[in-house]
């Protein structure tokens, strides 16, 4: 698996995301849909402008820990 340093966290740029969980969750903030971007290994809320990380497989839901998009 090719694993890289985000933030001090390993993240898998090739991490499959489940789709059934994909429909499951929401935006915290906005409890808008959710994009998966492999690329970045991260699930993008476009209504909010954030990128929340999936550490391990694991969806980190937390606002203080998503990316600000550009």
């Amino acid at each position: 698996m090719n694993d890289e340093k985000r933030d001090g966290h390993a993240v898998s740029a090739v991490a499959p995301m489940d789709g059934k969980l994909l429909e499951l969750l929401v935006c915290p903030l906005t409890k808008g849909p959710l994009r998966w971007d492999r690329e970045n290994g991260e699930l993008v809320s476009q209504s909010a402008k954030l990128a929340y990380p999936v550490r391990d497989g694991i969806p980190i839901m937390l606002p203080s820990e998503a990316r600000p998009l550009d």
